[in-house]
């Protein structure tokens, strides 16, 4: 099975005013196509650094990051974006819609940037809109629907692209319980039904329960690795 992410001997630093804070500490991971991972641990603990490795946002200090087989080290700039746009899909906690845009407008915006022309932008838009669920909304402003419905448009808009990765960032932190489990059961058929690979921060047991597998960061360090059925509660 092909390897989205191989990372090996990763380390981060940081220079601050009291001196180098070393934030990741020697990881090793592989995450293999068509995974659903869930990434979780105390702040502090490194995760938030560690994804925005993978999401090619930040670099490493030492060691490798391969995605889908390149080594990000060797990429310039306009490299890694064009990497960005074509193979990671980006889904945050904060939905990050445009206000004044309606939601066509709104999910075709890296499409944009990827210069498709405007009337195919609209169709595709329209397309990815009906695959989850909100396809008669398609003109509407993002105030005009629920705080789940926006996180929908949130993740068509990460699916515009095709990509092979989605990165998602306490993607049910601002949604209620009955709404957080509709949105994890839209990334369990992504992932099972369309095969894209999954990595999700959280810090909810119950949601990374929804992911085949849980890595645990504790200072820094991967403290444990395993299938979240395993894990009764958030690891210490």
């Amino acid at each position: 099975m092909e390897e989205v992410i191989k990372i090996t001997n990763l380390t981060k630093n940081y220079h601050t005013d009291a001196g180098e804070v070393c934030v990741l500490k020697g990881v090793d991971i592989t995450i293999k196509a068509g995974e659903f991972v869930a990434i979780m641990g105390p702040s502090g603990s490194g995760k938030s650094t560690f994804m925005n490795i993978l999401g090619c946002l930040d670099k490493v200090t030492s060691g490798s990051y391969l995605l889908g087989g390149q080594n990000t080290a060797n990429l310039s700039r306009d490299e890694l974006a064009e990497l960005r746009n074509h193979v990671i899909g980006f889904v945050f906690q904060g939905f990050n819609l445009i206000p004044r845009q309606n939601l066509i407008d709104n999910v075709a915006l890296p499409l944009v940037y990827a210069g498709m022309n405007a009337a195919a932008r609209k169709i595709r838009a329209k397309e990815i809109l009906k695959s989850v669920g909100l396809e008669v909304f398609g003109t509407y402003l993002p105030n005009q629907i629920s705080g789940g419905q926006q996180q929908r448009v949130a993740i068509a808009r990460a699916l515009i692209n095709r990509p092979k990765l989605i990165l998602a960032d306490e993607p049910t932190g601002n949604l209620d319980t009955k709404t957080s489990q509709e949105i994890m059961q839209l990334f369990c058929d992504l992932n099972e039904k369309e095969g894209i690979t999954i990595v999700l921060v959280t810090h909810e047991p119950d949601i990374a329960r929804y992911a085949k597998r849980l890595v645990n960061f504790v200072d820094g360090k991967i403290q444990h690795d395993g299938p979240t059925h395993l894990v009764e509660k958030e690891p210490a």
